[in-house]
């Protein structure tokens, strides 16, 4: 049974008489691999794109956690109840999708974590990379081993933790000209499974079922 094409403007909250067309493009759908393991977030527009394609169904959740995988052509007929996100269509409102299935993948994939001054201080552990001194927030800051003024990158390999009258002392030279030395040299973190990085951002509740506390 095919279904129109959803528009932007067509998703609503049945609560409201308004519509809300960014809530078709906000990622608010969990993606479960077929151990029903988290390793993604689609958008609605995203998840119902799959549905259709048959590669995901979506999870029927009802609050006391009872849940059934349903495919496209049984979901299009599923009521919108109260406090679902509902989609309308030419032919009616649909409940959109909180959490889908990919029944035919099994792999949890991995990435790095995103580089950024946070990252950098938890790989280092709050520990000044110099001194082997642990730092208060507002003691550190992020070195360049190589300056950037010296052609330093900002990368894994060349930033660490510092103190930052360290920091300060060291300027533009090398650790060894500014008689300081590593206590070991850094390096990109490990590739961690994806279930790691998802947070409930959106607080949809559905995902509770899934991710650890």
């Amino acid at each position: 049974m095919a279904f129109p094409a959803v528009p932007p403007s067509a998703i609503r909250n049945p609560n409201s008489e308004f519509p809300v067309s960014t809530h078709l493009n906000n990622p608010t759908v969990l993606v479960l691999n077929r151990f029903w393991q988290a390793i993604d977030v689609k958008t609605p527009a995203d998840a119902v794109s799959m549905m259709v394609a048959g590669t995901a169904t979506a999870l029927n959740i009802n609050e006391a956690g009872d849940m059934q995988p349903v495919r496209w052509v049984d979901w299009i007929t599923l009521p919108v109840r109260e406090g679902d996100t509902g989609i309308r269509t030419v032919k009616g409102a649909i409940r959109a999708p909180t959490v889908i299935v990919l029944a035919r993948f099994a792999r949890v994939p991995k990435r790095r974590p995103r580089f950024s001054s946070k990252t950098v201080w938890e790989r280092d552990g709050g520990i000044c990379q110099y001194t082997g001194r642990p730092l208060a927030p507002h003691e550190g800051n992020i070195d360049h081993v190589v300056p950037r003024s010296r052609g330093g990158a900002t990368t894994w390999e060349n930033c660490v933790l510092a103190h930052r009258e360290i920091n300060t002392r060291k300027g533009s030279h090398l650790p060894e000209e500014a008689g300081l030395r590593l206590i070991r040299r850094p390096s990109a973190p490990r590739e961690l499974p994806t279930t790691q990085f998802i947070r409930n951002h959106c607080g949809v509740s559905d995902w509770k079922w899934f991710l650890g506390k």
